[in-house]
């Protein structure tokens, strides 16, 4: 992935306390000349309400509990401080940080965040999650870090193999706590702590407050300091009015949906954002194949390059923007009426920067997402700390966008009937009425019209995907990667007719989904399409299988091996394991 896929916004545009009684530079906190260098390179000159209330204290050294909802600044609150007080002197290789997040995608943001803000102390940064090749973690952890920043289950990992040591920590940062509980984490969260040494500094961000955070907090926190922030306001009369909505797609179908999209939306400007610029040139690619006049942004430009894109773009010779987040802070293009997602953030924050740039000033806006099935917990997890529901929709089918077109035919035509002087064309009308009827030499010149119009003909059927449970109880089909020993097991919420089966081995025995599937479609009649939720956990795996089926499932398997291994089957017990 790139270095530019995804960063957060350290400072908001509006003070949520409503005051403006603090420091009014980063400079007034007393940070490190290398930070406010790397700040103003940026462009980054006042701090938000969370970094002013929070990077004093963690400066002192203390410990800190907030709460904090997204698009507040946290990140930078948290990272600044750290940085402030990286030892000059790194008397080994073991690093001196450790950030503990929910999901690999924060993970990448927090980590490239940090180096931004550390780049002129020479900080070394490695993110260490799920899914990634464990030999490259191996090599630049043996290389030395100065911060980790790591999902729980990884880390853990990594402490169990003696490549990720503790015992040099200074500072501990707990990340969306309340996210890593709701995920199963408790256990390994617990875990790693107890691997750390006792002095250290602890900060926790929460951003709901549950009795077990409050609880974690009394256990592993000493005397922290206390901060509560909430989401900014927007002021008086200029409330973002933005429509908001997600289709679910297979990523094979997703340059289509785009293009579908576009066509049933036809915005007057629009941005559509990805995670890396290699992904940017390659969608700018497509889309102009496809017919649009589509431009890249993104970091690998050169400012020339980037001040012809914005002008194309405000001239209207250019219709669709492709960019990366950072290479779109700042812009402000008053003819955009559509952000789209091509993928889903990789967290709430980002997201809601990004449909920040429509629905400004009282205008209206529309945010459109992209979600592959996987991508659809997500989303849900963006309308709670959001607040704000992202509706379902399906991806326009070939029948409707024929429609579509038709209507626009239809209002173009009206249009021209209403505004323009057509009596130059009235001989030709009288003298094709003297041999055809009236209505056919009506049709001839609608089809005609339509087909000058230049509207690519789509034969392409996108696929719909039926999530088990469209009101979104449910995510899906698939494994959930990195949820460590406490996985969130499907029974919590399984539909009715299926019946939950815990299985004796899980990521550590090489276990995939389709091993699973396999397994149970090659030694029962139960179908790939019948078998439910899959969750993989480090030492078991939990599978929804038909009710009915469940107990010769468990006869079949207990028969047989899974990638050579013999395991318990049985139905799973809440919150039992073996």
């Amino acid at each position: 992935m790139s270095s530019e896929s995804v960063r957060p916004d350290p400072v908001a545009p509006v003070d949520p306390s409503g005051t403006d009684d603090g420091p009014g530079t980063f400079a007034d906190l007393g940070l490190r000349a290398e930070l406010l260098g790397a700040l103003a390179a940026l462009g980054y000159e006042e701090p938000t309400a969370i970094q002013r209330e929070t990077i004093p204290p963690l400066l002192a050294g203390g410990d800190l509990l907030g709460q904090a909802a997204t698009g507040t600044g946290k990140t930078a609150a948290f990272a600044l401080p750290l940085l402030h007080r990286m030892p000059a002197e790194r008397r080994s290789g073991d690093p001196s940080a450790l950030v503990l997040v929910p999901t690999r995608e924060l993970a990448v943001q927090v980590s490239e965040a940090v180096h931004r803000y550390g780049r002129e102390l020479g900080v070394r940064v490695l993110p260490i999650y799920g899914g990634q090749p464990i030999g490259r973690q191996l090599r630049v952890l043996d290389g030395g870090v100065d911060v980790v920043v790591a999902t729980p289950g990884r880390a853990l990992d990594h402490i169990a193999r003696g490549t990720l040591r503790l015992g040099e920590l200074r500072t501990v940062v707990l990340d969306e706590a309340d996210e890593m509980l709701d995920m199963g984490f408790a256990e390994d969260i617990e875990a790693i702590l107890a691997q750390t040494p006792e002095q250290r500094q602890t900060v926790l961000f929460s951003a709901t407050m549950p009795a077990r955070i409050d609880g974690m907090a009394r256990q592993h926190l000493r005397n922290p300091v206390r901060i509560e922030i909430g989401r900014p306001s927007p002021a008086s009369g200029t409330a973002p009015l933005v429509r908001q909505t997600a289709y679910v797609v297979a990523r094979a179908h997703k340059p289509a949906a785009l293009g579908r999209v576009l066509d049933a939306e036809s915005p007057t400007a629009a941005i559509v954002f990805c995670r890396s610029r290699e992904e940017v040139d390659r969608l700018t690619e497509t889309m102009n194949g496809r017919g649009y006049r589509a431009e890249a942004l993104h970091g690998g430009m050169s400012q020339e390059q980037r001040d012809r894109v914005m002008g194309r773009l405000r001239t209207g010779t250019a219709d669709l923007l492709v960019a990366t987040d950072v290479a779109a802070r700042g812009l402000d293009i008053e003819q955009l009426t559509h952000v789209f997602n091509y993928d889903v953030p990789s967290a709430p924050e980002s997201y809601v920067h990004r449909i920040g740039r429509v629905g400004r000033a009282g205008r209206q806006g529309v945010a459109i997402t992209l979600a592959e099935p996987r991508e659809h917990r997500m989303l849900k997890t963006i309308e709670r700390v959001t607040g704000q529901r992202i509706s379902i929709d399906k991806v326009p089918t070939v029948a409707d966008m024929r429609t579509r077109r038709l209507e626009l035919t239809r209002a173009a035509l009206q249009e021209s009937l209403l505004e323009d002087d057509l009596d130059q064309f009235r001989v030709i009308v009288e003298t094709l009425a003297d041999e055809f009827d009236v209505m056919e030499v009506a049709l001839a010149a609608v089809k005609l019209a339509h087909e000058a119009a230049g509207i690519p003909v789509d034969d392409e059927e996108i696929p719909h995907v039926t999530l088990r449970n469209e009101r979104g109880e449910r995510d899906g089909r698939g494994a959930r990667e990195g949820r460590g020993r406490d996985a969130q097991r499907p029974g919590r919420s399984r539909q009715g007719g299926m019946a939950c089966l815990f299985i004796g081995v899980g990521r550590r025995s090489g276990i995939r989904p389709q091993d699973l599937v396999g397994a149970i479609t090659g030694e029962t009649g139960v179908s790939g399409r019948e078998i439910g939720s899959i969750e993989i956990a480090d030492r078991f795996s939990l599978v929804e299988v038909p009710q009915a089926a469940a107990d010769e499932v468990i006869s079949r398997l207990r028969g047989t091996t899974i990638k050579g291994r013999r395991a318990t089957v049985r139905r799973d017990r809440d919150g039992a394991r073996d």
